[in-house]
Protein backbone atom coordinates (compact mmCIF):
# COMPACT_ATOMS: atom_id res chain seq x y z
CA UNK A 1 0.00 0.00 0.00
CA UNK A 2 2.41 2.70 1.11
CA UNK A 3 5.75 3.23 2.79
CA UNK A 4 5.65 5.25 6.00
CA UNK A 5 8.12 6.53 8.56
CA UNK A 6 11.36 4.69 9.29
CA UNK A 7 10.91 1.16 8.10
CA UNK A 8 7.14 0.87 8.57
CA UNK A 9 5.36 -0.43 5.49
CA UNK A 10 1.63 -1.00 5.05
CA UNK A 11 0.28 -3.54 2.61
CA UNK A 12 -2.61 -5.94 2.16
CA UNK A 13 -2.42 -9.27 3.97
CA UNK A 14 -1.62 -12.44 2.04
CA UNK A 15 -3.60 -15.69 2.51
CA UNK A 16 -0.56 -17.59 3.77
CA UNK A 17 -0.27 -15.11 6.67
CA UNK A 18 -3.63 -16.04 8.19
CA UNK A 19 -2.27 -18.16 11.06
CA UNK A 20 0.48 -15.66 11.91
CA UNK A 21 -2.11 -12.86 12.03
CA UNK A 22 -4.41 -14.86 14.30
CA UNK A 23 -1.43 -15.61 16.56
CA UNK A 24 -0.66 -11.87 16.74
CA UNK A 25 -4.32 -11.20 17.54
CA UNK A 26 -4.13 -13.74 20.36
CA UNK A 27 -0.92 -12.23 21.85
CA UNK A 28 -2.29 -8.69 21.71
CA UNK A 29 -5.69 -9.66 23.10
CA UNK A 30 -4.30 -11.69 25.99
CA UNK A 31 -2.11 -8.75 26.98
CA UNK A 32 -5.21 -6.97 28.35
CA UNK A 33 -5.85 -8.34 31.86
CA UNK A 34 -9.53 -7.36 31.93
CA UNK A 35 -10.33 -9.80 29.11
CA UNK A 36 -7.68 -12.50 29.57
CA UNK A 37 -9.79 -14.99 31.54
CA UNK A 38 -12.79 -14.60 29.22
CA UNK A 39 -10.61 -15.07 26.14
CA UNK A 40 -8.93 -18.15 27.58
CA UNK A 41 -12.39 -19.60 28.33
CA UNK A 42 -13.63 -18.67 24.82
CA UNK A 43 -10.74 -19.32 22.41
CA UNK A 44 -13.17 -19.03 19.47
CA UNK A 45 -13.25 -15.27 20.11
CA UNK A 46 -9.78 -15.02 18.57
CA UNK A 47 -10.73 -15.40 14.94
CA UNK A 48 -9.76 -13.73 11.68
CA UNK A 49 -12.06 -14.81 8.84
CA UNK A 50 -9.97 -15.96 5.88
CA UNK A 51 -12.46 -14.20 3.59
CA UNK A 52 -11.40 -10.84 4.99
CA UNK A 53 -7.87 -11.49 3.75
CA UNK A 54 -9.10 -12.81 0.39
CA UNK A 55 -11.31 -9.73 -0.06
CA UNK A 56 -8.49 -7.25 0.60
CA UNK A 57 -9.96 -6.16 3.94
CA UNK A 58 -6.87 -6.76 6.09
CA UNK A 59 -4.04 -4.22 6.17
CA UNK A 60 -0.70 -5.40 7.54
CA UNK A 61 1.96 -3.19 9.14
CA UNK A 62 5.43 -4.56 8.58
CA UNK A 63 8.83 -3.52 9.93
CA UNK A 64 11.94 -5.06 8.44
CA UNK A 65 9.92 -7.81 6.78
CA UNK A 66 8.23 -8.80 10.07
CA UNK A 67 4.52 -8.36 10.78
CA UNK A 68 4.08 -5.68 13.45
CA UNK A 69 0.29 -5.36 13.40
CA UNK A 70 -2.85 -5.46 11.31
CA UNK A 71 -6.24 -3.87 10.87
CA UNK A 72 -9.36 -5.49 9.43
CA UNK A 73 -11.76 -3.09 7.69
CA UNK A 74 -15.14 -4.49 6.72
CA UNK A 75 -17.16 -1.88 4.89
CA UNK A 76 -16.89 1.15 7.12
CA UNK A 77 -16.18 -0.84 10.28
CA UNK A 78 -12.77 -1.26 11.87
CA UNK A 79 -13.39 -4.91 12.71
CA UNK A 80 -10.04 -5.45 14.38
CA UNK A 81 -6.84 -3.57 15.21
CA UNK A 82 -3.93 -5.50 16.69
CA UNK A 83 -0.28 -4.57 17.23
CA UNK A 84 2.49 -6.71 18.71
CA UNK A 85 2.41 -5.82 22.42
CA UNK A 86 6.12 -4.98 22.59
CA UNK A 87 5.54 -2.40 19.81
CA UNK A 88 2.60 -0.60 21.45
CA UNK A 89 3.10 3.15 21.61
CA UNK A 90 5.29 3.38 18.49
CA UNK A 91 2.68 4.75 16.06
CA UNK A 92 1.84 1.46 14.36
CA UNK A 93 -1.78 1.45 15.51
CA UNK A 94 -2.26 5.03 14.39
CA UNK A 95 -0.75 4.28 10.96
CA UNK A 96 -3.14 1.34 10.60
CA UNK A 97 -6.11 3.50 11.64
CA UNK A 98 -5.09 6.12 9.07
CA UNK A 99 -4.94 3.45 6.35
CA UNK A 100 -8.28 2.01 7.47
CA UNK A 101 -9.81 5.50 7.39
CA UNK A 102 -8.52 6.01 3.85
CA UNK A 103 -9.91 2.63 2.78
CA UNK A 104 -13.37 3.41 4.23
CA UNK A 105 -13.47 6.94 2.81
CA UNK A 106 -12.45 5.70 -0.63
CA UNK A 107 -15.78 3.83 -0.52
CA UNK A 108 -17.65 6.94 0.66
CA UNK A 109 -17.96 5.66 4.23
CA UNK A 110 -17.06 7.01 7.65
CA UNK A 111 -14.92 4.67 9.73
CA UNK A 112 -16.66 3.20 12.77
CA UNK A 113 -15.34 1.06 15.61
CA UNK A 114 -16.65 -0.66 18.70
CA UNK A 115 -13.77 0.05 21.07
CA UNK A 116 -12.61 -1.31 24.37
CA UNK A 117 -13.19 1.55 26.87
CA UNK A 118 -9.48 1.32 27.75
CA UNK A 119 -8.67 2.39 24.15
CA UNK A 120 -10.88 5.50 24.19
CA UNK A 121 -7.99 7.99 24.39
CA UNK A 122 -6.14 6.22 21.57
CA UNK A 123 -9.14 6.43 19.26
CA UNK A 124 -9.87 10.03 20.24
CA UNK A 125 -6.24 10.91 19.39
CA UNK A 126 -6.83 9.25 16.01
CA UNK A 127 -9.81 11.56 15.39
CA UNK A 128 -12.73 9.38 16.46
CA UNK A 129 -15.73 10.80 18.32
CA UNK A 130 -17.74 8.92 20.91
CA UNK A 131 -21.24 8.08 19.68
CA UNK A 132 -22.43 5.94 22.58
CA UNK A 133 -22.00 2.73 24.51
CA UNK A 134 -22.86 -0.80 23.40
CA UNK A 135 -22.82 -4.17 25.06
CA UNK A 136 -20.36 -6.66 23.57
CA UNK A 137 -19.74 -10.34 24.17
CA UNK A 138 -17.19 -9.45 26.87
CA UNK A 139 -18.76 -6.36 28.41
CA UNK A 140 -19.28 -2.69 27.60
CA UNK A 141 -17.84 -1.16 24.45
CA UNK A 142 -17.72 2.31 22.97
CA UNK A 143 -19.25 3.07 19.57
CA UNK A 144 -16.98 5.62 17.90
CA UNK A 145 -16.90 7.23 14.45
CA UNK A 146 -14.27 9.10 12.43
Amino acid sequence: MSKLAEGLTLRLARPEEHDALEDLQRRASLELPEYRDQLLENPDAIYLPEGQIANGQVIVAEIGGEIAGFAAVVGGELDGLFVEPDLWGHGIGRALVDAATHQARSRGLALKVIANPRARRFYEHCGFSLEGEVETRFGPGLRMTK
